[in-house]
């Protein structure tokens, strides 16, 4: 018995699934290989995801410049952009990580179940030779041919040699060269599927936002006589431009990190990013641009990002599918449908949340833009977790590797937490000191100090929220995701409305702050009971 208890997993030692998330807490950055491994996924990542929005921060920080009446429109429009983006992209980059790390994972096993039964055989092969031959008969023809080569090795000639060579026909008719370019190039259906739906789903978008502008800044309370109305129109519509290489920039950010590979990201993300930030004051002050010319140079950085990641990932996958039976269209759509419910559920929270505070005025406005800006690009830091929590934990189910997959679960969501509690003194503090940056009006300034209490404190409950959000993606646990997220956002749109009558600019921030506990603890719910695709973690415990 005692040596049964001492062959179970780590994991196993537990008496309680919800035990799980304080197991090994003590070594939550301890670099062993599987944190060495979350470490070399999640710090690009994190870096390539908050690239944008910082790029986005600075955006704000020189459109800010301009008056209040701009930075609360291009606000309204940017929130719009994004939450449309996110109806259209973020089911389609969810899945295509787990997809193609899963496809990835079982073609790498083949490989190497196929290599090894090529061995095999080749072994047997030879034991069956020897068993022919007889021992004595080999040893005598060795001698012989050693002999036979003491005297002739002098004048053997260039045909000799090459017939020498030549008996092995497998090794000379391979080209090593060719091999080695044809291994790099991988076959992944799901990575073909995943660029031609963004292609279409970006034309749709951008179609959708240039005829629809004007309605949706009116839903989201930007009236026909409002002064933000002119400069919200413009700047939405030069935006929906850059809207396919948005999708398709994305969807391929999402088949590189299911090969586990979030360098090539940053790199372009960054490289995207420089350019936006370079173009912004010239187009917008020099050139006198204004609002349109924050909205050109966000555009041409994002086709910039798309050109590198496509050049790149030609380089490693055979994107013209074989053919249309190939594809993975079923599968995708039957997953995205449920994460595109999740993400509609999303949506409303937060447009509903910006549509209210619009409705208090252009200061308001402004100053609720400034600080969901900061929220969300903090926060998102947290999603460099989460991404390589879904990479590793895809790769863990696809090869029923349960120990690793928890081990990779509670670690990743110990770091979160950790790295929540940081941001909220870095985020707390450089808010109450920077504000200034955002703004020269005192009114926007005194609104933004009143929402900095939330912004900071809620830092480690959304760093759970994202990061759980990766661990379910990666358990391909695509319903729970969609149907807690829907239960989730209805209450917390209840809270919203009342909170928002009631009290105002801080009722929209308790509400959101609502919003993100709820979300994070339908997290630990489904993990911590052990339900779904975490059941293993329910199996009879032992002390």
């Amino acid at each position: 018995m005692a040596d049964e208890v001492t062959m179970l997993p780590s994991w196993r030692k537990w008496t309680m699934p919800l035990f799980v998330f304080f197991k090994d807490a003590r070594y939550v950055f301890k670099r062993d290989d599987l944190g060495l491994e979350i470490l070399s996924i999640a710090f690009p990542a994190a870096l390539a995801l908050a690239a944008d929005p910082i790029a986005s921060l600075i955006d704000t920080a020189f459109i800010g410049h301009l008056g209040p009446v701009e930075i609360a429109a291009v606000g309204v429009s940017i929130a719009i952009f994004n939450q449309a983006s996110k109806v259209t992209i973020f089911p389609l980059v969810s899945i295509t990580t787990s997809f193609v790390a899963e496809e990835d994972t079982v073609k790498r096993i083949r490989d190497q179940q196929q290599t090894s039964e090529n061995s095999e055989k080749g072994t047997s092969k030879y034991k069956e030779m020897d068993e022919l031959v007889p021992e004595d008969a080999v040893l005598e023809n060795l001698e012989k041919g050693s002999a036979e080569k003491d005297e002739t090795k002098e004048s053997a000639s260039e045909d000799d040699f090459r017939t020498t060579t030549c008996k092995s026909p497998d090794i000379i008719s391979s080209n090593p060269k060719k091999g080695k370019l044809s291994s790099e190039r991988r076959h992944i259906p799901s990575a073909s599927t995943a660029l031609l739906l963004g292609c279409v789903l970006g034309l749709l978008q951008t179609i959708f936002l240039i005829f629809l502008a004007k309605p949706l800044l009116g839903f989201m309370g930007v009236k026909s006589g409002s002064p933000m109305l002119a400069p919200a129109l413009k700047y939405l519509t030069l935006r929906s431009l850059g809207a396919p290489a948005v999708l398709l920039s994305l969807a391929m950010q999402g088949v590189f990190r299911g090969f586990k590979d979030t360098k090539t990201p940053l790199f372009a993300t960054v490289a995207g990013d420089l350019a936006n930030i370079i173009l912004d004051p010239i187009l917008i002050f020099v050139c006198r641009m204004g609002v349109s010319g924050a909205a050109i140079a966000h555009v041409l950085s994002q086709y910039l990002i798309s050109v590198i990641l496509l050049c790149k990932l030609m380089k490693q996958v055979n994107l013209l599918s074989p053919s249309l039976g190939d594809l993975q269209f079923s599968k995708f759509l039957k997953n995205g449908f449920l994460l595109l419910a999740r993400v509609i559920a999303v949506t409303i929270c937060v447009t509903l949340a910006a549509s209210m505070a619009a409705r208090l005025g252009t200061r308001p406005m402004a100053a609720f833009q400034i600080c969901l800006q900061v929220w969300m690009t903090s926060s998102l830091l947290a999603d460099g977790l989460a991404v390589a929590g879904q990479a590793i934990l895809a790769c863990a189910f696809a090869e029923k590797d349960y120990q690793k997959a928890a081990a990779a679960a509670s670690r990743v969501l110990q770091m979160g937490f950790v790295l929540g509690i940081g941001l909220t003194l870095f985020v707390g503090l450089g808010l109450k000191f920077g504000s200034g940056i955002f703004s020269n009006d005192k009114s926007v300034i005194h609104m933004i100090s009143i929402g900095i209490p939330f912004v900071a404190a809620t830092q480690p409950i959304n760093s759970l929220a994202f990061v759980f959000d990766g661990v379910n993606f990666g358990a391909s646990d695509f319903a729970y995701s969609a149907y807690s997220m829907v239960l989730v956002s209805a209450v917390s749109i209840g809270f919203l409305f009342f909170l928002c009558k009631t009290n105002g600019f801080i009722g929209i921030w308790f509400a959101l702050t609502i919003y993100m506990g709820l979300r994070a603890f339908a997290g630990v719910w489904r993990m911590g009971t052990g339900t779904g695709p975490w059941h293993f973690l329910r199996a009879r415990l032992l002390p």
